[in-house]
């Protein structure tokens, strides 16, 4: 088994890295040279202010009295300025935004993987082209643009990290901090010489980013008072910054002004997915090059936004998130950022045709620049006869395309020089994606290839060693060394044409590892034809009706993954499973709690995602109910009588009941407290990390005997997940766990139906002396059943609160009990674990069935790892690189969730193991049962 084990695990990690290699590589290329318009820039200095987490609309619409939000900045965009949306690319998380802003180019999903305040990838800025930035704001986003920098030329003034508290009085200080460090910046630069004549240099940026708004939003709802009084305070700090700024250097008119933001948020307060919420920022751009606004009688859009803002009848210019890196290269004279792929967004320039046709061409070539270099890479490693071009940008074509374009700016056509430019542009963005994808096809037959030997072969290992459907059949020896020479021939041969090429290490595993397992299933051919034979011998209508009911369930698994409700659907036929298998007359109440439980369960996905509205009573009645339940079970246990039972044994209940009591509390008056904007609690903070880390010492102490180590394990997982609850989901173990517990039971009633074995008395069955391999049976056609049931209960476990799949269905306030500081890998681990909390109870049910139905774990595991497998197969096809970017994002996390979910179940398989047969010998004296 240990080798099978290694194998598999082995396996399946190299199928969940590879979508990685194949659909999410870095696209950033290196060694190009910088490009610069050679005409004089209409700015000296940019003033660049990014507002965290602000959306369009929040900025833009009025008042319910009509009055406009933000005053000053609605004076500038009716008066002095252009104004637009930016449209953002998922992931719309900080990181990624700001790279867009400053960088021009969107960071790809691997970089999220990597680390967020770090940079996981090398990359040009505008802040590095500058001659000086001085930036002000938040330690998690600043360093990183001045660590990339080359030299000493960026400075960054943050505060404290502490300082992002969610559960603060007020996050609008963070903005007032940002504001009054500028302030007394230019005030001291007046007796520091060195400083005053570097401010006055041409080429400088002022970068201030301001947090307060992003932090309100997730503590308080975008809708709340508090984020759109942050949003006056920031309107009210711009326009102060502005005047000093303008005085500072003498009304110059030298000053150019950005304002936007590099995410949005939704209204429960949260971002990351494609929401347009998340996705639809504001642009407000105004000073030195910058058009006035431009009035127009209609004007047209998809959305109804212009009518609700009042803003019909000026010309509302939209750009997409990356073209703001080089409307700032232009606008102050620096080369664009090495690696941006913005298009220069000429409306907002109020300069020359001639300037504008330049700034154009200049985009083209550094663009281009970058298709060379990925071109060039490309060429270098694959052999010259299988190397196909991207047709449309042939050498010859680049330098026609670039000589029409000079010849249109020498004779003035501007108008022609910058749609031919444009038209450079998307070919170049187009033959750098079609290089980029270069090897997609080949990588990904080879991983379907893998996938399907890998399945096959696991098929053929039930069969032969778990069912009595073959007979033994003897090797042939001198075939089997024919077939060995002939796959390692095979595996020769694709090596050599890959180290020719120069691939990467992980191209030889992707092609290589399909050779292995094919071998070990054409090696079990004999088997094959048996099995075939059999298959022959039985009814037809039965093969086919059996396929097609694996098929149906193996769909309804893949589709509640894009709908929540195919689950209530599963869940309803599941109700009436007694019925249809007529388990219901041998066992009528049985079957009839089965058929309510499910009904029950089948109501949790229909409800909408978790964390959009927060009811914390619901989460208290939860508390109670489980307390409630505990106490009939206490009850029952001290009436029965069981000889083997210690009384010592009672008091662990007692201790986890407490827990789950102090958990109830303790959530109640954390979230009370941070209503009244206190923050959070020293000491609930301290209960909480005490229940987290007590809870799976209690479980281990408790009995192993079947009910009370389930009942225990419900106590012990409540406890920590009603600390991370903030609705109705606090309900949703209990229903599940109820569910389980009657699955047991019915499997039981299954097996005695099926006159498989005798029933073995429950009450007094115990885990640790169920381990008896010679009690172990074949597979019985009702097996895959069980392991269906197990697998759905599984997605239910995981898709039953909330579409995990979406990053924007965390909601910080979860953790609020543990911690308010802002640190994502805290939170980001605090929020797995609600997530693996039901899982382990399926998983322990699970265990539970396996035992006491008398099936080896590792048949069982089998039939589920198949079932599994054929859905990872579904959703490795389904992943998209390219669409929105909701889609792309859930089609990567749909993909992942399931190989994890395969490796994940071999590690809760264990742990399901540990947590029912294990017992820690603190409270026993020993006691010997004759």
């Amino acid at each position: 088994i240990p080798v099978f084990i290694l194998a598999g695990l082995l396996v399946h990690c190299v199928f969940l890295v590879s979508i990685f290699d194949i659909y999410f590589s870095s696209p950033l290329v290196h060694g190009m040279t910088p490009q610069q318009t050679p005409l004089p820039p209409p700015a000296k200095r940019l003033v660049l202010f990014v507002a965290d987490g602000l959306r369009a609309d929040s900025l833009y619409e009025l008042d319910s009295d009509g009055t406009p939000r933000a005053p000053f900045l609605r004076g500038i965009l009716e008066n002095n300025g252009s104004w637009g949306i930016s449209h953002t690319r998922v992931p719309t998380e900080s990181r990624p935004g700001h790279v867009a802003l400053i960088a021009g180019f969107y960071e790809d999903v691997s970089a999220v993987a990597k680390g967020w305040k770090e940079n996981p990838v090398e990359f040009d800025s505008v802040f590095n082209e500058s001659k000086y930035t001085w930036s002000w704001g938040s330690p998690d986003i600043l360093p990183m643009f001045a660590k990339g920098a080359t030299g000493d030329h960026v400075y960054t003034f943050c505060y404290a990290a502490e300082s992002e508290d969610f559960g603060a009085e007020d996050a609008a200080k963070l903005d007032i901090w940002v504001f009054d460090h500028v302030k007394s910046f230019f005030n001291s630069s007046i007796s520091n010489q060195t400083l005053f004549s570097a401010l006055n240099e041409d080429k400088v940026v002022l970068f201030l980013h301001l947090l307060g708004i992003d932090t309100n939003g997730h503590a308080h709802r975008p809708n709340s008072r508090e984020y759109q009084e942050n949003i006056k305070q920031v309107d009210e700090g711009v326009k102060e910054i502005a005047s000093l700024i303008d005085n500072f250097y003498g009304n110059d008119g030298k000053t150019a002004f950005i304002l936007t933001s590099d995410h949005g948020m939704t209204d429960w307060g949260s971002h990351g997915a494609g929401h347009p919420t998340e996705t639809l920022t504001p642009l407000i751009v105004w000073g030195a090059g910058v058009n006035y606004p431009q009035k127009v009688t209609s004007q047209f859009f998809e959305d109804n936004f212009l009518k609700e803002w009042k803003l019909e009848n000026l010309k509302r210019l939209d750009v997409n998130q990356a073209d703001i890196a080089p409307l700032m290269a232009s606008l102050i004279g620096v080369p664009f950022p090495l690696n941006s792929v913005g298009t220069l967004p000429l409306e907002y320039l109020n300069t020359s045709a001639l300037f504008k046709a330049e700034s154009m061409f200049t985009n083209a070539v550094q663009i281009l620049e970058q298709f060379k270099v990925k071109m060039s890479q490309k060429k270098e490693t694959t052999l010259s006869f299988l190397f196909t071009p991207f047709k449309p940008l042939s050498a010859s074509e680049q330098i026609n395309f670039l000589k029409k374009i000079r010849l249109y700016i020498q004779q003035q056509k501007y108008d022609e020089a910058v749609s031919l430019c444009k038209t450079l542009i998307n070919l170049a963005l187009e033959g750098l994606s079609y290089y980029h994808t270069y090897d997609r096809l080949f990588l990904g037959l080879s991983i379907a290839m893998g996938f399907v030997g890998w399945t096959t072969y696991v098929i053929l290992v039930i069969i032969k060693a778990h069912t009595n459907l073959t007979k033994t059949v003897p090797t042939n020896k001198k075939k089997s060394t024919v077939l060995f020479y002939g796959f390692a021939a095979a595996g020769m041969i694709i090596a050599f044409f890959l180290l020719i090429q120069t691939c990467p290490w992980t191209y030889y595993i992707y092609c290589l590892l399909p050779v292995p397992v094919w071998y070990a299933v054409v090696k079990e051919i004999p088997v094959l034809e048996d099995l075939a034979r059999n298959v022959l011998s039985l009814h037809i209508g039965q093969s086919i009706g059996f396929l097609l009911v694996c098929t149906l369930g193996v769909e309804i698994l893949v589709f509640s993954f894009f709908y929540r409700s195919a689950l209530t659907v599963g869940l309803l036929v599941f109700a009436g499973w007694p019925v249809i298998t007529q388990l219901w007359i041998q066992a009528k109440t049985k079957a009839m709690i089965w058929t309510l439980l499910c009904v029950l369960l089948a109501i949790f996905p229909l409800m909408p995602v978790v964390g959009r509205e927060p009811n914390i009573p619901l989460v208290i009645a939860a508390g109670l109910l489980t307390l409630l339940i505990s106490f009939f079970s206490f009850a029952s246990l001290c009436k029965s009588k069981n000889k083997y039972r210690d009384n010592e044994d009672l008091k662990v209940y007692f201790y986890q009941m407490f827990s789950v009591a102090l958990s109830t509390y303790v959530v109640s008056s954390t979230h009370n407290s941070l209503k009244i904007k206190q923050g959070l609690p020293v000491m609930n903070q301290v209960i909480s990390w005490m229940t987290l880390v007590s809870s799976p010492v209690l479980l281990l102490l408790s009995p192993t005997f079947l009910f009370e180590r389930l009942f225990s394990i419900l106590l012990s997982l409540m406890s920590t997940y009603l600390l991370l609850s903030t609705g109705y989901e606090a309900l949703f173990p209990l229903a599940l766990f109820g569910l389980m517990f009657v699955w047991i039971k019915m499997e039981q009633e299954a097996l005695h139906y099926y006159g498989l074995s005798l029933k073995p008395q429950l009450a007094v069955f115990n885990f640790t002396c169920a381990m008896d391999i010679t009690q172990f049976r074949q597979l019985h056609l009702d097996d895959v059943r069980r392991s269906f049931f197990f697998v759905f209960f599984i997605v239910t476990a995981f898709f039953g609160t909330g579409n995990i799949a979406s990053i924007n269905s965390f909601d910080p306030a979860s953790v609020y009990c543990f911690l308010t500081v802002f640190s994502p890998f805290m939170m980001g681990g605090l929020l797995l674990l609600k997530v693996a909390i039901p899982f382990i109870l399926v998983s322990c049910a699970f265990e539970a069935v396996q035992v006491t139905t008398q099936l080896s774990s590792k048949s069982l595991f089998l039939i589920v790892l198949v079932i599994s497998d054929i859905m990872a197969l579904h959703f490795f096809f389904l992943v998209k690189d390219h669409g929105s970017w909701l889609d792309i994002g859930t089609s990567i996390s749909h993909y992942v969730l399931v190989m994890s979910l395969t490796i994940f179940m071999m590690v809760m398989n264990g742990l399901a193991q540990l947590l029912t047969t294990q017992r820690l010998g603190l409270l026993r004296r020993t006691k010997h049962h004759s």
